[in-house]
């Protein structure tokens, strides 16, 4: 069972960048799409970017211009550079991978992004 972990989430001013991690343990992960997920307070957890195994992406329309997925299976990682930041980014961010719906589908334990002055 493929496992994710999160990083680099923190607080930023509006305006401002960061680029998030998920590392996956195991070499299956090059096989599996994988993506990021964001669920802010009172809302329910929606899509913000995924990316197949072949490098194809696709974005939520209110991402779309300012965040970035990429993957590298050398290292096994999938990163999200979010620039331009928004109060409304504010959530926490979730890291999936594997066949949706699937038993082979995996989350990390999510990394709270925080956008404010």
């Amino acid at each position: 069972q493929v496992q994710l972990v999160e990083s680099g989430g923190g607080l930023v001013q509006p305006g401002g960048s960061l680029r998030l991690s998920c590392a996956a343990s195991g070499s299956i992960f090059r096989l599996y799409a994988a993506g990021w997920y964001r669920q802010a307070p009172g809302k329910q957890r929606g899509l913000v970017a995924r990316i197949t195994a072949g490098d194809s992406p696709n974005y939520a329309d209110s991402v779309k211009g300012r965040l970035t997925i990429s993957r590298d299976n050398a290292k096994n990682t999938v990163y999200l550079q979010m620039n331009s930041l928004k109060p409304e980014d504010t959530a926490v961010y979730y890291c999936n991978a594997g066949p949706q719906g699937s038993a082979l589908e995996v989350w990390g334990q999510g990394t709270l992004v925080t956008v404010s002055s």
